[in-house]
């Protein structure tokens, strides 16, 4: 795999003015995406995923939102201090998104191969004709059937999972070099789900597309994924491979989702543990650990001052104070078994 940055976001800032003061949705976000790669960002709801997806693109309305700090450099060049003209001209062309939800992204007045074709026309500057072509060989790309016939159709006749294809076709007919997928199969049942996965490895392997995809589906993320990006109330608590994350996880939080998600290899009567509390009010963030109110294993320093990211080994780094030399060391996957056996004899007893 090629390994040249091909996107790079540094201490990424965001905020967004209210009558009630600033949500700081995104508070100091770092990670990269290599050429050619998949780099899923996961999280509970309201952790900064989508906002720094939006962010990337420059899609972030301003106002309310607004750039507080920090640096988006895509293919070597600053997309935070673009103008509108130079940004238009990267969204679509280098750019991709796939939104979460199909309907409301597609307009409902205009046919589908309308759309497709008016993307071909503006950014690659090809005839009406030539759209046309291009607009039915890409629906038949993504799996349409009868591509020739349906490409005149409007996006209410198509279904969810149709429509998501349509939105993939519109995001890679300039051939982009990134493609952002916000959510792109959580609407979906599983069959379409495993069909949209699919599809999107086999478009990245013959583009050479990289993919930044945003979920709260680990199992998305074992599935497309190399690396992972774990995001908490606006900040990134963990990063590494999806061995790192799945196999040698260092943070509480991330204990927690891995927790909290069903396993095929173990009693299917095991119950799911969630993660207690709620995420912090991001009008006022706590100055420590914004994950240490629902940690159980928080000390004194934690609700004091924020963790620095450590390196775990190569690429696998954690943000927790559990890592520093002086705290207890945590055996956590041993005391999960430990809670699990316990949980086990309650029941039988």
């Amino acid at each position: 795999m090629n390994q040249n940055k091909l996107l790079e976001i540094t201490d990424l800032q965001v905020s967004f003015r209210t009558y009630g003061g600033d949500v700081q949705a995104v508070r100091g976000v770092s990670f990269h995406v290599n050429e050619g790669e998949t780099v899923a960002i996961v999280g509970e709801s309201g952790c900064g995923k989508s906002v720094t997806a939006k962010s990337i693109m420059r899609l972030i309305p301003q106002p309310p939102g607004s750039f507080k700090g920090g640096s988006i450099l895509f293919q070597g060049k600053e997309i935070t201090s673009l103008d509108e003209k130079d940004m238009y001209s990267i969204r679509g062309s280098q750019m991709g998104m796939i939104f979460q939800d199909p309907m409301t992204s597609l307009n409902p007045t205009m046919t589908v191969g309308k759309q497709i074709a008016e993307m071909l026309t503006e950014h690659r500057k090809i005839s009406a004709e030539e759209a046309k072509k291009e607009a039915i060989h890409l629906l038949s790309l993504v799996g349409i059937p009868n591509p020739e016939a349906r490409w005149k159709q409007y996006p209410h006749e198509y279904s969810g999972g149709m429509r998501q294809r349509v939105m993939i076709a519109l995001a890679i007919a300039c051939r982009p070099a990134l493609l952002i997928a916000d959510e792109p199969v959580t609407a979906l049942d599983v069959t379409i789900q495993a069909q949209i996965l699919d599809l999107m490895e086999d478009l990245q392997q013959q583009f050479g597309t990289a993919i930044l995809i945003i979920t709260h589906d680990l199992g998305v993320v074992a599935e497309i994924a190399q690396r992972v990006v774990v995001m908490y109330a606006g900040k990134v608590v963990e990063s590494g491979s999806v061995e790192d994350i799945f196999y040698n996880p260092q943070h509480p939080y991330t204990w927690g989702l891995l927790q909290s998600i069903p396993k095929l290899d173990v009693d299917r009567t095991q119950e799911l543990i969630p993660i207690q509390g709620t995420p912090p009010d991001l009008f006022s963030p706590p100055k420590g650990c914004a994950f240490a109110k629902r940690c159980r294993y928080a000390m004194e320093v934690c609700k004091e001052h924020q963790p620095e990211s450590t390196q775990v080994n190569g690429n696998h780094y954690a943000a927790c104070w559990l890592l520093d030399e002086r705290a207890v060391k945590v055996d956590r996957f041993a005391e999960l078994i430990e809670e699990d056996a316990n949980r086990a004899a309650e029941k039988t007893a």
